[in-house]
């Protein structure tokens, strides 16, 4: 599955938010393609500290990942997106 991404560096920290879900909502599904996103970034060759995944639920835009990650990103918003990644 191919899934656009957003690679940052924010206060020192690299960052990777892929636009993508678990097709089944739930959580361990979520963690799985929070993974295969963590990897596949690395594998590119892109330093990555933290990850998250956005999505849309209920018409309201989402997050998941690390916790601190989706704080910032709840009152951020989504960066645009910078590659695109088969994971």
């Amino acid at each position: 599955m191919k899934v656009k991404i957003a690679h940052l560096r924010v206060q020192g920290i690299n960052f990777v938010i892929a636009g993508a879900d678990a097709t089944t909502g739930l959580q361990h599904d979520r963690d799985a393609v929070l993974k295969r996103v963590w990897i596949s970034a690395r594998r590119a060759g892109l330093r990555v500290d933290k990850a998250a995944l956005a999505f849309h639920e209920g018409g309201r835009l989402r997050f998941y990942g690390t916790p601190d990650l989706v704080r910032y990103l709840a009152t951020s918003g989504v960066p645009g997106w910078t590659h695109t990644l088969e994971i």
